[in-house]
């Protein structure tokens, strides 16, 4: 299937490119590729691209996530395991599991990224963008998005050796 693609499904839904979100402090473009509620799947799935350097600080959250890496490298922190993963590679984080992840390539890097059970990603990354501040989120943000989504931010981003390292 081209990922340009509209995907339908009994002509009841269909999901076309608009439903997308840009944080540039943070280096994330992200694409719906379909919602939580998506032919009552109990999953969303979401197409990431993360500029070079760039990635989420340790956290958790009950969703588990699914990674597959579509162009690029990253370096993936799971559970306290630090490994390479590039174009082809699966990578999994259960719920509850701390993880993190930093494009380490010179250009853009691509996932697309399951989410069970799913959550509206959409609304989340759409209010996180409006929340950052600098690239950051200041304590009272994080202790608002840990209370509403259930996300605890437990440490910093990985680094890479041009953003310093961690």
């Amino acid at each position: 299937m081209n990922m340009n693609s509209k995907l339908t499904e009994s002509a009841s839904l269909t999901l076309t490119n608009d439903r997308r979100v840009a944080i540039p402090e943070i280096g994330l473009e992200l694409r719906v590729r379909t919602p939580q509620d998506f032919a009552g799947s109990g999953l969303e799935l979401i197409e990431t691209t993360n500029a070079p350097g760039f990635g989420p600080p340790l956290h958790k959250h009950r969703e588990a996530e699914i990674f597959y890496i579509l162009q690029g490298r990253y370096l993936f922190e799971v559970d306290g395991k630090r490994f390479e993963a590039t174009a082809g590679d699966t990578v999994v984080a259960n719920g509850n599991v701390p993880h993190r992840f930093v494009n380490t390539d010179s250009d853009p890097s691509k996932q697309l990224v399951m989410i069970v059970p799913g959550f509206d990603a959409l609304a989340f990354f759409t209010k996180l963008g409006a929340a950052m501040k600098g690239g950051r989120l200041d304590d009272e943000a994080k202790q608002a998005f840990s209370a509403r989504w259930g996300v605890e931010f437990l440490g910093p981003p990985l680094g890479t050796p041009s953003r310093g390292t961690e």
